[in-house]
């Protein structure tokens, strides 16, 4: 069970509101409109209230041109991915011998994509993955391929990204492996 009276709390002392929760229908449109599945934890959180300020995700507003925002909030890890492997000469090993060409290599990695956890937005560049569909996955700093664990869990995020708890206080071995993402920030 989440505080959120406490994660209120740091959302107002930190200059950023918060809206009232989703209602069932909302998440199922939401859900359906995005096809993803909120995990429990961040379910229940945004159906206490819905964070809002700049680098807040706008789950409510449906319109054509939000939709199509909120597409390119969802597609940003997989477009620092392809920026990566086209001006860094990134590689994630598990995909095989990487292609000279940069094309071809990145049509490889979009295909790969396609099979690892999905990030949803939480804040900024901040994300949760989608799989393990349970709660307390971690909360991932994703800029490009710059993947580093912000929160073992939602909670803990929130104390992390507005200085409640020290970033270093993290328990790192408690940790839920996700698949690829967090493999980004270690050696295979």
């Amino acid at each position: 069970m989440l505080n959120i009276s406490e994660m209120k709390r740091l959302l107002k002392l930190n200059r950023l509101s918060f809206d009232r929760g989703l209602t069932d229908e909302e998440f199922e449109q939401i859900e359906q409109t995005y096809s993803l599945r909120f995990p429990p934890d961040l379910r229940e959180m945004l159906s206490h209230m819905v964070p809002m300020g700049t680098g807040c995700p706008k789950w409510r507003d449906l319109s054509k041109q939000g939709i199509a925002s909120m597409q390119q909030y969802l597609n940003k890890p997989l477009q620092g991915i392809l920026f990566d492997i086209q001006h860094n000469q990134f590689w994630y090993p598990a995909w095989g011998e990487r292609p000279e060409d940069n094309k071809a290599a990145q049509e490889i990695a979009i295909q790969h994509y396609a099979n690892v956890p999905q990030l949803i937005p939480i804040y900024m560049h901040r994300y949760m993955p989608m799989d393990p569909y349970e709660a307390g996955n971690p909360i991932l700093s994703v800029h490009q391929t710059d993947v580093i664990a912000y929160g073992t869990h939602l909670e803990e995020y929130f104390q992390i990204e507005f200085n409640k708890k020290p970033y270093q206080s993290m328990d790192f071995a408690s940790m839920k492996p996700i698949e690829f993402w967090l493999d980004l920030d270690r050696p295979l």
